[in-house]
């Protein structure tokens, strides 16, 4: 990120900036692209870490702090272990004290048929580690983590693989020392012609232009059971091409709230559509792990519905377990935490399901 222009030139990065005034002034909305950004904006997008280490923001946190995090935050996907459950690949697993030394899984290597590649078997950089915590985890609440937990959740992590012992503190000053020790340091391979534009290319045939392949007929469908688990998903995708796009002389929608809730009562929502429902449920992720009406990584929503219909409280009782998460009602994997969805969209949420998830 250091090295790119400081010129805004995309409309997602410009809308951030002018949308909140441009359209009250009355001005064009893409008055202001191709300005500069500010100090504030270039240090907002500039979080990128290098294999290097170049960006890696000053921290620490230690293997029993990451124990702490990983079991809140990280557990309920990943397993206690980094061992997983029924919903993520391992973190950990496959990697051997002699991989260590010679920073070459040797598990990875075409001779060997290991049933299950790990993380920590792959990754060759440290820096991708820290880096894709950072910036994606936990999945429900990304970019959530301070640094010094990040730290600690790679320590965690790190340990749970033999690379660094139960009381190292891992920090930004000596995270280049445990590079040395990564089991797959050394493993990272680059395929000259897909780099050097002089190269052959890695494969060789002739064109064919017509006739080539006869009497095939190529078609991608969703199973069933999969079809309808995260909403309608052509909805989903903004049409684009050389005569569509956003109408910019018409306002903007009504925020996912206003659609949501009654008119001036914002402590008292009601639902307004059905398919206002799956934009709230798409946009707070609740599809990735409950279908609309069988079970996924939780159970599906209808599920829910007819285990609690009818039950006194049960909206209250809704939205307390919707932003507080739980374990045990529903088998071993937990619910996490929902901190980040207002009690209002709880809510709203609460009384779909009472009311049948229909």
């Amino acid at each position: 990120m250091k090295h790119l222009t400081k010129k805004i030139f995309a409309l997602t990065l410009a809308g951030s900036v002018w949308a909140p005034w441009a359209l009250a002034a009355g001005t064009a909305p893409w008055h202001n692209i191709g300005r500069d950004a500010t100090a504030d904006e270039v240090a907002a997008w500039d979080i990128d870490v290098r294999p290097d280490f170049k960006g890696l923001p000053a921290g620490s946190g230690s293997v029993a702090r990451g124990a702490e995090v990983w079991e809140a935050q990280c557990a309920l996907c990943h397993g206690v272990f980094g061992e997983s459950n029924e919903v993520f690949t391992p973190i950990v697993g496959g990697t051997t004290a002699k991989d260590i030394e010679t920073g070459r899984v040797a598990n990875l290597l075409p001779a060997k048929q290991w049933p299950q590649r790990s993380t920590i078997m792959k990754v060759p950089t440290l820096s991708t580690l820290w880096d894709y915590i950072n910036r994606a985890m936990p999945w429900n609440a990304p970019k959530s983590l301070s640094a010094d937990e990040v730290y600690a959740v790679t320590a965690y992590i790190l340990n749970l693989a033999e690379v660094v012992p139960e009381d190292f503190t891992l920090s930004n000053k000596n995270i280049a020392d445990v590079q040395k020790r990564l089991p797959n340091r050394n493993g990272m391979a680059a395929y000259e012609p897909l780099w050097d534009i002089k190269a052959k290319g890695d494969v060789k045939a002739v064109a064919c232009m017509k006739d080539c392949i006869a009497d095939v007929k190529l078609v991608s469908s969703l199973p069933d059971h999969a079809r309808d688990a995260h909403g309608n998903l052509a909805k989903q995708n903004r049409i684009i091409g050389p005569v569509r796009g956003a109408d910019t002389t018409k306002p903007p929608p009504p925020t996912l709230s206003a659609a949501l809730t009654a008119s001036g009562d914002a402590g008292a929502p009601t639902i307004r559509a059905s398919g206002d429902m799956k934009v709230l449920l798409t946009a707070q992720a609740c599809t990735a792990c409950h279908g609309m009406k069988q079970k996924l990584v939780g159970p599906g929503f209808k599920q829910v519905a007819d285990k609690y219909q009818g039950k006194p409280g049960v909206i209250d009782y809704l939205v307390k377990k919707i932003q507080g998460g739980g374990s045990g009602v529903w088998g071993p994997v937990p619910m996490p935490a929902q901190a980040q969805l207002k009690e209002a969209d709880a809510r709203v949420i609460a009384e779909w399901l009472a009311a049948g998830a229909h």
